[in-house]
């Protein structure tokens, strides 16, 4: 197996971009926690004993977060009242060290708190991967259903949500036809959530992620060797898609991250 310079070269740029993102302040190693929100319940946050959200860092009393119907809120700190509305894009924001962000799951909503100085940004895990293979790079078909369809996927925190999906990448891998649904992610970076059987031993057990490239009107690129650990393998805070069943392989794809 070659791997050519240009290529080395852009996957290197690739693994600074994607450490520079897991190491942000809004990343994934710093979460604190995740808290399920009660609308009309007013919750105060902070490290004092008694506080109905604890933290293990800052202030006694952060602030008082009230859940309104109609998906708004109202966050008081020191008199001071901020108003926070989901549809105009406002469920998250900055308090001293901390980020925090109200999250919409089904009709469940939850509070997650980040700590922008956590000691965990500076000294990530080691990530291992299996070797550059240029082969797993693929240009696959990219084939818009007949008609949109919504599946329901579970997660980790077995919550099924309904998820649409308008198009699906068909591959040949290791003589095997693949029929990958895309589930999240965007019309020119789409999320494909998978799980092959490198996860008996190899890779994260539930699942992990790829991001679509170069997306076209009829193709798209896979790029085995950019697959990723989820959240889920980070922190337990995070709420992780599990794979619909067309992203289930009989096969080793002995490519991308490898379990922590």
């Amino acid at each position: 197996m070659t791997v050519s310079p240009d290529f080395q070269a852009a996957q290197d740029a690739w693994r600074a971009a994607r450490m520079a993102k897991l190491t942000a302040e809004d990343g994934w190693l710093n979460l604190l926690g995740r808290w399920v929100l009660t609308p009309g319940e007013t919750v105060t946050i902070g490290s004092a004993p008694g506080s109905d959200i604890k933290l293990e860092v800052g202030p006694d009393t952060l602030g008082q977060l009230t859940l309104k119907d109609g998906d708004t809120a109202t966050f008081e700190r020191d008199g001071e009242v901020r108003t926070l509305d989901r549809k105009a894009g406002g469920f998250a924001w900055r308090e001293a060290r901390f980020l925090l962000e109200i999250t919409a799951l089904n009709d469940i909503r939850a509070l997650r708190i980040r700590d922008a100085d956590s000691a965990a940004r500076e000294t990530p895990p080691e990530i291992d991967s299996f070797p550059l293979d240029p082969a797993l790079r693929i240009t696959a078909r990219w084939e818009r259903l007949p008609e949109p369809i919504t599946i329901t996927m579970d997660n980790m925190s077995a919550i099924p949500t309904q998820v649409p999906v308008t198009h699906v990448a068909r591959l040949t891998f290791a003589g095997h036809e693949m029929a990958l649904l895309p589930t999240y992610g965007s019309a020119d970076r789409p999320q494909f959530v998978i799980r092959d059987l490198t996860s008996l031993d190899d890779t994260y057990p539930h699942m992990r992620f790829i991001f679509g490239e170069e997306v076209t009107e009829d193709s798209v690129v896979i790029d085995f060797n950019r697959a990723v650990n989820p959240p889920c393998a980070f922190t337990r805070h995070a709420v992780c898609p599990l794979p619909p069943r067309e992203n289930l392989f009989p096969v080793r794809i002995e490519a991308g991250e490898r379990r922590l």
